[in-house]
């Protein structure tokens, strides 16, 4: 992997790369799908970071998410995280090349929703799961927590690898200076946040990582965010809010989180908002209302009752309960996921290949050329809540990928 260079042994993008289109924005930077060459072989994708403008003229530097990836892109290696190519200074912005994957989660289950509502095949869910959380401890023994998981930095490839992205709210966890939360008061996108960060705790682990991936695995299941709240903004002081719609959609499924199973709910900074919650929901924590929302979801989809190849079955509701504890010390970690019966019950190690035996044929990773100029001095804003900016919605000219 290359390092930053000056002077006239600095690398250039454009001598390097030959750019095809523009793939997706983010917070901090936009993403350009790329054709390698002068020695580099095969496509990559670039993500450019600019720098931090202070007024019309000066420069405060390259945001602190950039430097955090970089620093820790370049130190993870596996094949469930996806990989560092080489990083590249030029023109006071940073490139970083990454290895390109045709498909995300997202437009997995998007294309499933444009398809009469087909579910995706119980052996696919269980293949992406099972990868996704192999890359998951990968990043938790090496003291990373991701705090953005969600199925569009969930990337697949053409050859079925699934493959963590985006770590622009990565963080190291082993010996931080300060509470995590007042290096980064809002952490991961809205619909995945986990209950002790919607409840304001200042102090939390990697449990938060585990219930994004319950939402995820929900999500698979029903080609819907399963908790789709509405997310309050923060107002002129910059002060969070309590996000009483989020709070609210996850308690109308598993219901009020109680003191017995949770013994710090107490403790949390907006604990006592739960009591202003809607009282036409369940007024105790219990299972079966995820319980019920799960049997519904596979007869909605009409996943057969065997054999276990076919369908997630009770040991999938035994997993999603287990990543959608309310008390993260109870929550499933990563390891104990990867352990857990429903990667056993057909009695053979999940696919490495997520796509193996599905006969689903998914289209590429939307590429338009609007914007297509990785050298173009405009970078809009965008928000980390709801879908990203390639979402779908948007109408683009498409290039032909191949």
């Amino acid at each position: 992997m290359s390092s930053l260079t000056s002077g006239s042994s600095r690398k250039r993008i454009y001598g390097c790369y030959t750019v095809i289109g523009f793939i997706s924005s983010g917070t901090y930077g936009r993403v350009y799908k790329a054709q390698g060459k002068n020695g580099q072989v095969g496509q990559f994708a670039i993500k450019k970071f600019k720098p931090d403008k202070e007024g019309e003229i000066g420069y405060t530097g390259i945001s602190q998410s950039a430097i955090r990836e970089m620093a820790l892109c370049t130190e993870l290696t596996h094949p469930n995280v996806v990989h560092t190519v080489e990083i590249i200074l030029e023109d006071k912005c940073i490139y970083i090349v990454f290895e390109y994957a045709e498909h995300d989660l997202l437009q997995i289950v998007h294309h499933h929703t444009q398809s009469n509502r087909h579910a995706i095949p119980a052996r696919t869910i269980k293949s992406i799961m099972y990868q996704l959380l192999q890359g998951l401890l990968y990043l938790h023994r090496n003291w990373v927590m991701h705090r953005d998981l969600k199925p569009a930095n969930i990337m697949v490839t053409s050859n079925g690898e699934v493959k963590i992205g985006d770590l622009g709210l990565a963080r190291l966890f082993s010996k931080p200076l300060n509470t995590l939360f007042t290096g980064d008061k809002v952490v991961v996108t809205i619909w995945y946040r986990a209950p002790e960060l919607l409840l304001g705790s200042r102090h939390y682990t990697p449990a938060v990582d585990l219930w994004a991936v319950g939402c995820i695995f929900a999500e698979l299941l029903s080609l819907r965010p399963i908790f789709k709240g509405e997310e309050a903004k923060m107002d002129n002081k910059k002060s969070v809010p309590f996000q009483r719609n989020q709070m609210q959609k996850i308690v109308e499924i598993i219901g009020l989180p109680q003191k017995e199973n949770w013994p710090l709910l107490t403790s949390m900074p907006e604990y006592s908002q739960l009591s202003s919650l809607s009282s036409g929901i369940h007024r105790v924590s219990t299972p079966q209302g995820l319980e019920k929302w799960y049997w519904q979801t596979l007869q909605q989809f009409k996943y057969p009752s065997s054999p276990p190849s076919m369908t997630p079955g009770s040991d999938g509701l035994s997993l999603l309960r287990g990543l959608l504890d309310y008390d993260p010390t109870k929550r499933l970690t990563a390891e104990q996921a990867l352990k857990h019966q429903y990667f056993l019950s057909d009695g053979e190690k999940p696919a490495e290949d997520c796509f193996e035996g599905s006969g689903m044929e998914y289209p590429l990773r939307r590429v338009s050329q609007e914007d297509n100029d990785i050298r173009s001095s405009s970078l809009p804003g965008t928000k980390r809540s709801g879908l990203p900016d390639d979402s779908f919605g948007r109408p683009a000219k498409r290039l032909k990928e191949g």
